[in-house]
């Protein structure tokens, strides 16, 4: 064991019994190395974290060129850093008219919670809806979203006066009343198992919504950035949220989030309190840099515009081995069969090289979620490999 392993388990927290524990020494384009220098294709992208897969050029440029400038100079909002600002203007020139004001912060539990507490200031209201086995991050107002007991039963009491209702049943849809602050939903699903939203739901949800005073929050944390085959998801759906929340990808492999609504309903955070949400970090102008690179690059519109054929391409490969899946753009849930086999398989592709996952709220399926770069030589060859283990696993 070397000496870095050692320290890790002794020194730093665990998050799991038995995590990967893999000591990566460097990672370029789809591949990350280990101390032994093998190399392993990462077809889930740092969980949505590494769009442009590792060491972009002109995101790591941009880290180092605002590294020399300056790093934290004061609490965010306080002080105007030409990071945040062209990112924020960058931003909302791709967003709909009424997502134009900006707050960056930390993470994407962050951004759920920032977007909570501005649902709350603004409507005066505390009822909040989400959707069952939705995951929309780990601090307690996010946590309080989440309706499996078995992950969040341990830390209750957590906030009152949440309800949940099934995505897709649009039946739950008058739950959604005048004592709503918000309804807060993945545009996507993650955690379940990349599940899309049928035709018409979101847009009957807005407009329940409207009809009651309620606000929609629209998490795309994880389907955010292309990952669906448009730059947001909602613009799939003919939707448009009144806040939405991003991070992982958003941030360029540096951490960020961000929660972003109509500026007449983010002016609420300034007054009555003052300071209504305050972040030492957020919007770091290191983090910033590297989001505004990572932005321009998929503005372009290349890698985006790609992202259809080359699902096509996968789900070829994955039809080839007669497997089932659902995906949404580059984004998939591949059928295993059930936990045992997902563990196996999991083992079997890191033993060829292969970096892959599962989902926290399904116990049979395999998370692939390659960084967009991805070519066809990789779908060939590696994302043909894990599909035949898939399938040797699953019979």
């Amino acid at each position: 064991m070397s000496f870095n392993k050692s320290y890790f388990f002794k020194h730093l927290a665990q998050t799991s019994p038995e995590p990967l524990a893999l000591e990566i020494i460097s990672a370029n384009g789809m591949y990350l190395t280990d101390i032994h220098h093998k190399k392993y294709i990462d077809l889930i992208a740092g969980i949505g974290v590494s769009a442009l897969g590792h060491g972009w050029p002109s995101v790591v440029k941009a880290i180092k060129d605002q590294a020399e400038l300056y790093l934290h100079t004061m609490v965010y909002g306080e002080f105007i850093l030409s990071p945040q600002v062209n990112l924020a203007k960058e931003l909302a020139d791709v967003l709909p008219n009424s997502l134009n004001s900006i707050y960056l912060v930390n993470s994407g539990a962050e951004a759920i919670e920032g977007a909570m507490k501005l649902a709350k200031r603004y409507t005066g209201k505390s009822k909040f809806i989400a959707a069952t086995k939705s995951y929309h991050g780990s601090t307690q107002g996010a946590m309080s979203l989440v309706s499996e007991d078995w992950f969040a039963q341990a830390f209750r009491p957590l906030l009152p006066n949440i309800h949940f209702i099934d995505f897709n049943r649009c039946e739950d849809i008058e739950i959604i009343d005048e004592q709503t602050a918000a309804v807060v939903l993945e545009t996507v699903k993650a955690e379940e198992g990349i599940v899309s939203p049928i035709p018409g739901y979101l847009e009957a949800i807005k407009k329940q919504c409207e009809k009651v005073g309620a606000l929609l929050i629209l998490d795309e944390i994880q389907a955010g950035y292309g990952r669906t085959g448009t730059l947001f998801a909602f613009e799939k759906y003919e939707v448009v949220p009144d806040i939405l929340c991003l991070a992982k990808g958003f941030g360029g492999g540096m951490p960020l989030g961000a929660f972003i609504a109509d500026q007449k309903i983010m002016r609420c955070l300034t007054q009555d309190p003052i300071l209504g949400h305050i972040t030492t970090y957020g919007g770091h102008p290191v983090s910033a840099a590297a989001a505004l690179a990572t932005l321009k690059e998929l503005k372009k519109g290349t890698l985006i515009n790609e992202i259809a054929s080359k699902s096509e391409r996968i789900n070829a490969v994955l039809h080839k081995e007669n497997l089932h899946f659902r995906n949404n753009g580059l984004w998939y849930a591949i059928e295993a069969g059930n936990f045992s086999n997902v563990l196996k398989i999991v083992k079997e592709a890191l033993d060829n090289g292969i970096l892959v996952d599962w989902f926290l709220f399904n116990d049979h399926c395999i998370r692939l979620a390659p960084p967009l770069i991805i070519e066809n030589k990789h779908i060939d060859k590696e994302v043909a490999l894990l599909a035949k283990i898939i399938a040797q696993n699953n019979t």
